[in-house]
């Protein structure tokens, strides 16, 4: 067993409070510790709590009758957080997984320090704190039996809820000593659990929410329903770069159900923003009405003008002008962003790492190889478009809906509306899907003031449009790979120059950086009105693709095998690194690159399909794919696709294993068919029948996954999965059809080639 101190600094990590009903409270901050049928229904009722307990943010209680309350403070967005976090509290408390409850915890930033669903961070800054609030629970139970018993706590062990002493035999439940244990002092250090006998942790456990969710029971903040509640929904200008000029709305107010049609401003010039508040439309016309179809009928009778931005306008102008556009709108567009990328964006690098002297290698090289990617912006498309319920007084805001990061929208509120951040609750539901969009807390901040305006309760819906065309995109990015290579075909340097629109995709750190001499790795960035933001696997979404699809280039320009090619350079790496700032373990990533080759028999494919290879690390974790498919009427067939994961301990393998198999689809998905694309700044798609997501017969057959047992502990796991399927299945695409694939979404150069070849 490991010892842990039970608090850190001024802070304890746990509080001690007692039930008026009877019963043991520990309230804790799961993340201080900042490293980074009918029996059913009978269950339930039998696991009803006390009438009376203390709502706090992040607690475990413990009734009289030995139930277990956990409550769950991060934002549930699919990734099963909500269970998985509770399973390792259950574990050290050594409570049977039967007795405990689970419920999702509301916003209290005076208890937790990264209340965030994002950077698949939970499970991984989580891990101590939660293991240490369980068994400091454990111990203080115990220190209550032993003095009831008047014995020593070593002769005391505990399963399932259940004390026993070894000498008299004598047991008691958790639930009958828990008041006693109210009046023991906490610990100032407890003892964690080895590995080896861990009971819950590392077993598959159901969803806690899974009846809910096939049974339709409201979870989500579109569930929401209020008395006296509204509706209201937006209309934001057409175009990116376009702002409010003026509206009729006289005939609209008087529609059936209609209460009013306003204007706000969401984030007025003087209000200082948080790094959440990203928007491109903080001026929108605001429709209110009792019912969501009489909302949305109001919406297309409404006459709105709109005007150019002029700040807007003026930046664009002087961006189109440096990448020779002729005819200057002033609003932009994709042909506009692709020659920017192409010619301004180089030009105005900025050397971020420099290993060795790599002008002299390349000058010197027998050859060049040198290739460029691309990728489009992306809309996030959650399956449960953004919404959020409000009702906000002059000295009170209530909250309630799906948000990623409740702790900064409510600081955004505390500013906007000027209320004590006391004053202000906020309530999160569960997501119908997050992917980096509901960081941003627009939507919240817009039903806050439209409330407030209004004097009303209110639910703020987005319609698919409002939400496909509201940005906060996936930036579009490019990057240009250049090897030299000498006589003998070894690689004598590697040079990177990647940037984008609005950011830069460039881990300048990252492999093959660290395997190299002579390595150059550049950035730069292109502004826009465009508003961007993280996107599942930010940066790495792209870079890893490309990264992966220029390395298979070299592996056949040097006439290696893929796989070898790569562990070649990562022994490199491993034994006689390049410079002190790599930021990957080489072994790590060795070791799932031996691992995908073991299990998917690398050398013993099938010779009717086609197969690709990709590694990549993002988020502490390491990810090998390898994609198997087949081409039929230029469409891709994908067989299968292994994958080995190294993220450190797996707490709920079932769940584990469903993250891998969906960002392992949604990767491929977003490769081979989705872009957002611009003309005179309007969104060319902005509903599915433009915007293509990858479709059930498309999914691979079948994914299968397999985990590396190394009992480190755990690291991310919601995002690492996406990135390196898409350099696996550009490779695979090459080994099919011959040729390769440079610019996302793949099945656009796919289409483009089948049409020349009809005429």
């Amino acid at each position: 067993m490991s010892k842990v101190k039970t608090g850190i600094g001024r802070r304890s990590f746990i509080k001690r409070v007692s039930l008026a009903g009877g019963g043991l409270i520990l309230g804790f901050n799961w993340l201080a510790c900042n490293r980074a049928g009918e029996e059913e229904a009978g269950k339930e009722m039998a696991m009803q709590m006390p009438d009376e307990w203390f709502e706090l943010n992040g607690y475990l209680k413990i009734g009289d009758n030995g139930i277990v309350t956990i409550y769950s403070p991060n934002p549930e967005i699919g990734q099963n957080v909500k269970t998985s976090m509770p399973m390792i509290v259950a574990e050290e408390l050594d409570v049977d997984w039967n007795n405990v409850i689970v419920e999702q915890a509301p916003l209290n930033t005076d208890v937790f320090s990264r209340q965030i669903a994002g950077g698949s961070q939970s499970i991984r800054q989580g891990w101590e704190t939660l293991r240490m609030a369980g068994a400091t629970a454990r111990q203080m139970l115990l220190t209550a039996a032993a003095s009831e018993w008047e014995v020593p706590v070593s002769e005391l062990s505990v399963e399932n809820g259940v004390i026993k002493h070894e000498g008299s035999d004598k047991t008691i439940g958790y639930g009958e000593i828990a008041k006693a244990a109210t009046k023991v002092e906490v610990p100032a250090e407890v003892e964690l659990k080895d590995n080896d006998s861990f009971k819950i942790i590392g077993t598959s456990r159901k969803n806690v929410d899974a009846k809910k969710i096939v049974t339709g029971q409201p979870l989500y903040g579109l569930d929401t329903q209020k008395d006296g509640m509204l509706i209201a929904m937006i209309v934001q200008p057409p175009a990116f770069g376009m702002q409010f000029k003026s509206m009729d709305a006289e005939k609209v107010k008087e529609m059936p159900g209609i209460t009013d049609v306003f204007t706000i401003d969401t984030y007025p010039e003087d209000m200082e923003k948080e790094w959440s508040d990203v928007t491109a439309f903080p001026k929108l016309v605001v429709v209110a009405g009792e019912s969501t179809w009489q909302v949305m009928q109001a919406k297309k009778e409404l006459n709105v003008e709109w005007d150019l931005n002029p700040e807007l306008t003026k930046e664009i102008e002087i961006l189109e002008k440096s990448a020779g556009m002729e005819d200057v709108s002033g609003l932009e567009s994709t042909d506009t962003h692709n020659s920017l990328m192409t010619q301004v964006g180089p030009r105005e690098s900025e050397v971020v790492r420099k290993d060795g002297d790599p002008e002299k290698a390349f000058k010197n090289a027998a050859r060049v190889i040198e290739r460029s990617y691309s990728c489009p912006f992306l809309a996030h498309n959650c399956m449960e478009p953004m919404n959020f319920f409000a009702d906000v007084t002059d000295d009170h805001a209530e909250l309630f809906g799906p948000i990623q990061t409740p702790e900064f929208a409510e600081k955004s509120v505390n500013r906007r509306l000027g209320l004590e951040l006391e004053d202000i609750d906020i309530q999160m539901t569960r997501m119908g899907g997050g992917f980096g969009r509901r960081l941003y807390g627009n939507f919240l901040v817009e039903a806050a003031v439209i409330s407030k305006k209004l004097g009303k309760p209110v639910k703020l819906v987005y319609t698919r449009e409002d939400d496909m065309t509201n940005g906060v995109y996936r930036p579009a990015y490019h990057v240009t790979y250049r090897a030299a290579l000498d006589g003998n075909n070894n690689i004598t340097a590697f040079h990177v120059n990647a940037g984008g629109i609005t950011e830069s995709p460039l881990f300048a750190n990252r492999f093959p950086a660290g395997a190299i001499d002579n390595y150059l790795a550049e950035s730069w960035t292109i502004d826009s009105n465009i508003s961007t933001g993280a996107f599942r696997a930010p940066r790495s979404n792209f870079i890893a693709g490309a990264e992966q699809s220029f390395l298979d280039e070299l592996a056949e320009e040097t006439g290696k095998d893929p796989i070898e090619f790569r562990l070649e350079m990562l022994e490199r790496a491993k034994n006689d690194p390049v410079g002190e700032d790599n930021d990957y373990d080489a072994s790590r990533y060795a070791g799932v690159l031996e691992l995908v080759r073991d299990k998917a028999g690398w050398k013993n494919s099938n010779t009717n399909l086609s197969r690709g290879v990709s590694a990549y690390y993002c988020h502490n974790s390491y990810v090998a794919q390898i994609l198997d498919m087949t081409v039929e009427n230029n469409e891709p067939v994908i067989d299968n696709v292994t994958c080995a994961v190294d993220c450190g301990i797996v707490v709920n393998p079932d769940a584990a294993k469903n993250m891998v198999e969906g960002g392992t689809i949604d990767g491929i998905g977003h490769a081979l068919y989705s872009e957002i694309t611009f003309n005179g700044g309007i969104p060319q798609q902005s509903n599915f029948d433009k915007y293509r997501l990858i479709r059930h017969r498309e999914a691979p057959k079948k994914v299968d996954v397999y985990f590396v047992e190394n009992g480190i502990d755990p690291t991310g796991l919601g995002e690492p999965p996406f990135p390196p399927v898409q350099g696996a299945l550009a490779n695979a695409l090459y080994k099919a059809t011959g040729k390769r694939f440079y610019k996302q979404p793949f099945i656009s150069e796919m289409q483009m080639e089948a049409r020349e070849l009809k005429t």
